[in-house]
C-alpha cells in the first residue's frame, strides 16, 4: 500500500466515493465541495490517497486542527494531528485496508517530531468506528458536539520523541 498526494484528477472518484452508503454512514451531514477542496492546497492539510496495486482505494485527509480554517476542532492545543479516513468501496472493507492507511497516516503525522497527539472524531453511533481506532491505541477524550452532530474524540499520543523512529502506543 502506498500513499499519493490527491489531486484534481481525483475529483470524479472521490464524488462517486462520496455517495457510497457506508461513507455518508460516517459523516452524513457532509457537503464537501471535492472540486473547490482539491484544487488548494492550505499549509496545514494533506490530502491523500491509498492505493494496492495501483488502484485507489481510499481517501486519508491530515490537518494541523489548530491552523485549519474552519476553526472545526475548536479550541486545541498546538502540535495535534487530526485524521479523517475511509475507504471508497465496499469490497475493500474488512480486509485491513484500514488499518494500514491509518498506520501509514499516524506514521506520517508523527514524522514531525513536534507532533504529540493524534485527534480523530468518529460518530457517537459508529460503534465499529470506536473498537478500530481503540485497537489502534486510540484514547477516549471526550464526547463532543460538532456543529449538531454527536462525535466520541480520541487521541493516539507519542510516547516519548524518537529521533526518525515514529514512537506510539499500541495496545
Amino acid at each position: 500500500m502506498k500513499l499519493r498526494t490527491a489531486s484534481i484528477q481525483d475529483l470524479d472518484l472521490v464524488q462517486y466515493w462520496d455517495t457510497k452508503q457506508h461513507v455518508i454512514d460516517c459523516d452524513p451531514d457532509d457537503e464537501w465541495d471535492w472540486e473547490k477542496e482539491l484544487n488548494r492546497n492550505p499549509e496545514w492539510r494533506e490530502q491523500l490517497i491509498a492505493e494496492v496495486n495501483g488502484e485507489p482505494i481510499g481517501f486519508i485527509q491530515i490537518i494541523d486542527p489548530l491552523l485549519e480554517d474552519t476553526h472545526y476542532w475548536g479550541e486545541v492545543e498546538p502540535n495535534k494531528r487530526a485524521i479523517d479516513i475511509w475507504l471508497g468501496e465496499e469490497h475493500n472493507l474488512n480486509k485491513g485496508y484500514g488499518t494500514k492507511m491509518m498506520n501509514l497516516a499516524i506514521e506520517k503525522c508523527f514524522e514531525n517530531e513536534l507532533v504529540d497527539g493524534i485527534l480523530i472524531d468518529p460518530l457517537k453511533t459508529n460503534t465499529n468506528a470506536q473498537r478500530f481506532y481503540e485497537r489502534l491505541g486510540f484514547e477516549f477524550v471526550e464526547e463532543r458536539d460538532f456543529d449538531g452532530t454527536t462525535c466520541i474524540v480520541y487521541e493516539l499520543k507519542r510516547i516519548k520523541p524518537a529521533g526518525n523512529k515514529v514512537s506510539y502506543e499500541m495496545p
